[in-house]
């Protein structure tokens, strides 16, 4: 049995919704499906939680956007008049629940993390429920499993969970010996499970790729697929690159490099269960199902050059706090990190010197975090600055720290280039090098060690 997982890219529209439909048609039978959102919706589910605490004259617009949504996807999926209309009429009922907890957020004005996550992924729920009713009208033996009836087992931490696989595993197990079959088509909504105390908890932003593999981890599948709308992995962004080379095998470590640096490929944390389960992940091409995409597998796959690719992210800024002698004072790291973590920030990465602490934040956190740090008293520090126009780039190949004069054909390029690099962080990972450049050097950075190593 298969895990498949699509993405909510396969869903910008509904005639993209058709093509997976009928891919799903011909492909699918005695597999799973998890689901992401049709694209849109869960921006569109978060931004109404804020606009709700403002206004409840909000709410009512909110609800009919969704509906107009999903009902064009049933109108244009579901040709069975009675099973369109018996869609709709369960849209109805799921959105009428979701109205009265957009009230309840504007009656108390308080968002809760539990109350987020609850709204967050009800995205996943509908589009799952209308294309396993597709498939159905299509005479195909589908149906739709929300994760917290079956139990996918969450630690209980909202907005960031970890599913715990045992207890998963064993609920699944269970269940899909009951209830498979060779022609049987099941959809999963992406992105949630359930605490063992029984409240909803999603895994994050993007968290669809890690449900998919919690569950291929669970149930012991013989691989998971990433049904993607491009290729698969490439030696860098297009966007960047006019030709880009498709990376055809890769290990894990390598892929979840990549996803850190923004790929855009995979959610990072997607190779965790599956790694330990040793199961493969291809990422196939929707457009073209009959392409080889890539394959993540424990050995990957060595070249000429060791490295892989070059990734990057612009959603980075840097915290610099700056204090005398930092590695002769126990306790200033552990203070200024322990603040940001209990607000809610996270960290991707801290290097110090020893007069120099440089915390790297996503950049939407930058202004709170500094604020943040500026309540510790006393102030162990004597000023902090923020960077925010900065890059993050990479350089991906698994035995990197093995082989001499990688880093030198970085450098060498970079300068050639004429682009100056501002922090270092190698050593760390044997897969990856990562330095921070100036936003404005990023596209001439990524052209000169792409030309270096792949050109």
């Amino acid at each position: 049995m298969k895990v498949i997982k699509i993405g909510g890219g396969c869903f910008k529209d509904e005639a993209a919704a058709l093509a997976i439909i009928k891919l799903i048609y011909k492909r699918g039978k005695g597999n799973i499906f998890v689901l992401s959102a049709f694209s849109g919706v869960t921006d569109l589910l978060l931004s109404g939680i804020s606009d709700a605490l403002k206004d409840e004259n909000t709410i009512s617009p909110i609800i009919n956007k969704l509906k107009t949504i999903h009902y064009s996807f049933i109108n244009y999926l579901i040709d069975d008049k009675a099973e369109k209309n018996t869609q709709k009429q369960k849209i109805i009922l799921i959105l009428q629940k979701l109205e009265r907890f957009y009230f309840g957020i504007n009656f108390t004005r308080e968002a809760t993390p539990r109350m987020r996550d609850i709204i967050a992924c009800y995205g996943e729920r509908l589009s799952s429920l209308i294309v396993a009713s597709a498939l159905l009208s299509r005479g195909i033996n589908a149906s739709c499993l929300m994760p917290h009836k079956i139990g996918i087992i969450t630690d209980g931490k909202y907005s960031y969970a970890s599913a715990i696989i045992s207890k998963t595993s064993k609920n699944l197990l269970t269940f899909f010996k009951k209830h498979a079959s060779k022609d049987k088509i099941f959809f999963i909504p992406g992105f949630y499970g359930i605490s063992e105390s029984g409240e909803i908890t999603t895994f994050g932003r993007g968290g669809s790729d890690y449900s998919a593999a919690v569950i291929a981890a669970a149930i012991k599948a013989d691989i998971l697929e990433i049904w993607k709308d491009t290729e698969g992995f490439m030696t860098a962004d297009p966007d960047n690159i006019k030709k880009p080379k498709l990376i055809p095998k890769l290990s894990y470590v390598e892929a979840a490099e990549l996803a850190y640096t923004g790929a855009g490929i995979l959610h990072p944390r997607t190779v965790e269960p599956v790694k330990k389960a040793k199961i493969d992940i291809a990422i196939k091409n929707t457009y073209s199902p009959d392409a080889p995409g890539s394959l993540i597998t424990s050995k990957g796959h060595k070249t000429s050059s060791i490295i892989k690719s070059v990734s990057y992210t612009k959603n980075i800024a840097v915290l610099k706090v700056h204090a005398s002698g930092i590695g002769a004072r126990p306790g200033i790291l552990s203070q200024i990190t322990e603040k940001l973590f209990a607000k809610g920030v996270n960290i991707k990465s801290v290097i110090t010197s020893q007069t120099c602490i440089s915390i790297l934040l996503p950049k939407n956190d930058i202004d709170r975090s500094q604020s943040i740090i500026q309540t510790i008293k006393p102030k162990p520090y004597i000023r902090s600055e923020k960077s925010k126009n900065v890059a993050l780039v990479s350089i991906v190949g698994d035995g990197i720290l093995r082989h001499k004069g990688i880093a030198a054909k970085c450098f060498t390029a970079t300068y050639d280039a004429d682009v100056n690099i501002q922090m270092i962080s190698f050593g760390t990972s044997n897969a990856a090098l990562y330095f921070i450049v100036d936003a404005d050097d990023l596209d001439k950075t990524i052209k000169a060690l792409h030309s270096n190593f792949f050109e």
